[in-house]
């Protein structure tokens, strides 16, 4: 738990090297991952490039608050992010109706998770979930992440392996900056490879678009339902695994209550929601982003200080992201997840008459498995909780 929640507050003090680049990394690996799915659903539905720049400005703000004022209320690294299965869920739904029926949709779904958060339902449910599968879940979530340094050997042999071997012998040496010196050799040999491509990239400050409101029961059934379902399922359960695997007891129910009224707010201009991270959390929150663990919500801070940067450019971040080749970016996300990987197995396996139902909740977690829209994070813990409660269920 952490225990200087009563001390002064220092976060320049508390900052380091390492944790710039860990807010830095958890910024990057968020929007890189998903980002172009929200310019394939505001095209699929006919938005404009305004709309669209909107829409990013008002989700990158929403994190941008949210990440470095929870992260300074509690002196925990909460990193915010933005509902990735939600963005891919939009790319189908958004056609269907009106642009200001999806804002209403969007409404509606901020209205259900601030409920929840209110209520502390949510936080009655996560506390049930055992320590194990908390952390077997949170190392399902990473291993995909972590695995795809290797699928990216294939392609970019000579990028890949120079970053592998520059963070194994600067983990030795010195582990804390294991992470930036991978980055910098990384990049360096990008530019060296001829890799970079900055042609497309210009300066574009972006401008808030208000859409106003309209509700129907369509757009609440296709869009708002289902975001709030996948919300819940595959960011906020997985969000708060995280947090409580690497010893961070933050109460659930203050974050989610947050979320939901800082989705309720940004809703007109374009936000269609935001909520804990999981994956990016993670990069926040291990070894690699400070040695003090008590000074790792500096990591979350500088990821919501790159947050607000990025969205006040808004359309200008995919000419940047595009710029870098994708397998050093998918390299040095699975780099950075590396500790956090090895933390969650670590917990998963400790204790005897629960490691089977952690292993399944890893396994299932690690498949990708989707079933009804819903994402392989919530089968995951469903599966380990009927496999622990099957196997040790009044056994002696």
């Amino acid at each position: 738990m952490n225990d200087t929640t009563h001390t002064q507050l220092r976060p320049l003090a508390d900052t380091s090297p390492s944790a710039i680049v860990a807010g830095f990394i958890a910024m990057m690996t968020g929007y890189t991952s998903s980002l172009v799915l929200m310019f394939q659903a505001g095209q699929a539905a006919g938005l404009t490039s305004g709309q669209i720049s909107s829409w990013i400005w008002a989700i990158s703000i929403g994190m941008a608050v949210c990440s470095i004022g929870l992260s300074l209320r509690y002196r925990t690294p909460i990193t915010i992010a933005w509902s990735t299965p939600g963005a891919a869920l939009l790319i189908t739904s958004l056609g269907g109706v009106s642009y200001g029926e999806a804002i209403g949709a969007y409404i509606t779904c901020a209205v259900l998770v601030t409920i929840c958060g209110l209520t502390g339902s949510f936080e009655r449910l996560v506390k049930k979930i055992p320590a194990s599968l908390a952390a077997a879940l949170l190392a399902g979530i990473l291993f995909k992440i972590g695995s795809e340094i290797f699928v990216a050997a294939q392609h970019r042999t000579a990028l890949v392996l120079g970053m592998f071997f520059t963070y194994l012998v600067i983990k030795r040496l010195s582990p804390r900056y294991a992470v930036l010196g991978a980055l910098l050799i990384g990049t360096a040999l990008s530019g060296f490879m001829g890799l970079l491509d900055f042609s497309g990239f210009h300066l574009e400050v972006a401008t808030p678009v208000w859409t106003t409101p309209h509700f129907s029961l369509a757009a609440t059934i296709s869009i708002g339902i289902p975001l709030f379902v996948v919300a819940m399922t595959s960011q906020n359960m997985p969000g708060i695994a995280v947090l409580r695997a690497d010893g961070y007891n933050v109460p659930a129910s203050p974050l989610i209550t947050t979320t939901g009224i800082a989705s309720l707010l940004l809703a007109p201009f374009g936000s269609h929601g935001i909520n804990l991270a999981a994956i990016s959390a993670a990069i926040c929150t291990g070894p690699h982003a400070h040695e003090d663990r008590n000074k790792r919500y500096t990591a979350a801070v500088w990821c919501g200080v790159f947050y607000g940067i990025a969205g006040v450019f808004g359309a200008t971040l995919a000419a940047l992201f595009a710029a870098l080749p994708k397998e050093l970016v998918l390299s040095i996300a699975a780099l950075a997840l590396f500790g956090s990987i090895i933390n969650g197995l670590s917990i998963a396996m400790s204790e005897v008459k629960e490691r089977e139902a952690a292993l399944i909740t890893f396994m299932v977690t690690a498949s990708g498995l989707t079933l009804f829209s819903i994402g392989s994070a919530f089968w995951g813990i469903v599966a380990g909780v009927l496999t622990l409660v099957i196997l040790n269920w009044r056994k002696a």
